[in-house]
């Protein structure tokens, strides 16, 4: 799969990219996948890792005796090559936090569509990560997110669309484009100033 997925990102690429192995492929192979990642990183022009992390979100997905090792070591190569890194974590706060820890201040990390607590907001923000706000913040149940936006510094603050997941309302349930961007900034910058 992950030869897949690389090829299909040669196909797609102009000037730079991202590139990275999701948690959600992770596989016993990881060793191999990421002699693959490697390989592809040494013939592209690659400008930042991602999405890499890991996700327990799902009982059926990978094991995270996979999906640890695999952001380690995905950590590791960001490290090596100084690669900006975007993560992606869902319901796995705590092993996160650990991992990332060695590498405060050492990366620019970006915590991808954020839904953590405020608390790990600030944990990461003091390893001096940055917090990217997708168009959650703009369901009726986001409480925890617009509590982070209005008490973090704005300078860790990042806005994203997750294209084509995550529509904000009033389009939700649609596919999200870029246009979009403009309902999740406009309801994070009128809930901060509210709070």
């Amino acid at each position: 799969e992950i030869c897949a997925c690389l090829v299909g990102s040669e196909m797609c690429i102009r000037d730079s990219c991202s590139a990275g192995i999701h948690p959600d492929q992770a596989s016993p192979n990881y060793l191999k996948d990421i002699e693959l990642l490697e390989a592809f990183l040494d013939s592209h022009k690659v400008n930042a890792l991602g999405e890499i992390g890991l996700d327990y979100h799902y009982d059926d997905g990978p094991l995270r005796e996979y999906q640890i090792p695999l952001f380690k070591l995905q950590m590791e190569i960001a490290l090596k090559r100084n690669l900006p890194v975007i993560i992606h974590t869902r319901d796995a706060w705590a092993d996160t936090l650990e991992i990332l820890k060695p590498y405060a201040h050492k990366l620019n990390c970006i915590l991808h569509c954020y839904s953590g607590s405020l608390e790990m907001a600030r944990e990461f923000i003091k390893m001096g990560f940055y917090i990217a706000i997708g168009g959650a913040i703009t369901f009726k149940n986001s409480k925890e997110i617009k509590r982070v936006c209005a008490n973090i510094d704005l300078n860790y603050m990042l806005v994203e669309t997750d294209c084509p997941y995550i529509t904000p309302h009033p389009f939700r349930g649609k596919r999200n484009e870029s246009a979009y961007i403009i309902y999740t900034c406009l309801l994070y910058t009128s809930d901060a100033a509210d709070e």
